[in-house]
């Protein structure tokens, strides 16, 4: 594991032994990470006043930054349960420079480079949101859909070929950052 891991408010992160973590990845507080996930050059994880959890094979590439929304009665979250975590499944990639802000991304899915996905948002299974989209707070991106546009609505069914290319693509991250350690 290399990146620069961070603790906050004594919550420091949990990151698979078997996970790739660039060198200047920055990864902060309440943040969980998977085995055979990668996490890129530049990337910003910041669980400071909410949780985020990566499951496994998931890549989150060069550039991302994936933050929460917190308790608006300014409590802690981890009593309260107030606020909005991040949570993204197995399997998912996250294209370059993408945001992705107190959302949920389930398995499978796909979100392009500069892609944003806002608050109470989801992206479930075997979905794709195209690079440069907006997905704006509390939409449901459906699994099998493409979204493109700002704001974001669906343009059309994926194709068998392009589900296929989402499991690839994650295979071949997981086997990218292994080549790294």
């Amino acid at each position: 594991m290399s990146g620069i891991i961070l603790p906050y408010r004594g919550v420091t992160p949990k990151i698979s032994p078997e996970a790739f973590i660039a060198e200047n990845a920055v990864i902060i507080g309440d943040v969980e990470i998977g085995p055979g996930s990668s996490v890129w050059f530049n990337c910003v994880i910041r669980g400071d006043v909410n949780s985020i959890r990566i499951g496994e094979n998931t890549n989150i590439q060069d550039g991302t930054v994936i933050h929460v929304n917190h308790d608006r009665k300014g409590e802690d979250y981890r009593i309260t349960g107030g606020g909005m975590p991040t949570s993204i499944g197995d399997g998912v990639t996250v294209g370059h420079m993408a945001l992705l802000h107190a959302c949920t991304i389930k398995d499978n899915a796909f979100v392009g480079m500069r892609a944003v996905v806002m608050d109470a948002a989801v992206v479930q299974a075997d979905a794709m949101v195209a690079a440069g989209a907006l997905v704006t707070p509390g939409k449901v991106v459906l699994s099998g859909e493409l979204w493109s546009g700002s704001p974001a609505k669906k343009f059309r069914d994926l194709k068998p070929e392009e589900l296929d290319g989402i499991r690839y693509s994650a295979q071949n991250y997981a086997e990218l950052g292994k080549s790294y350690t």
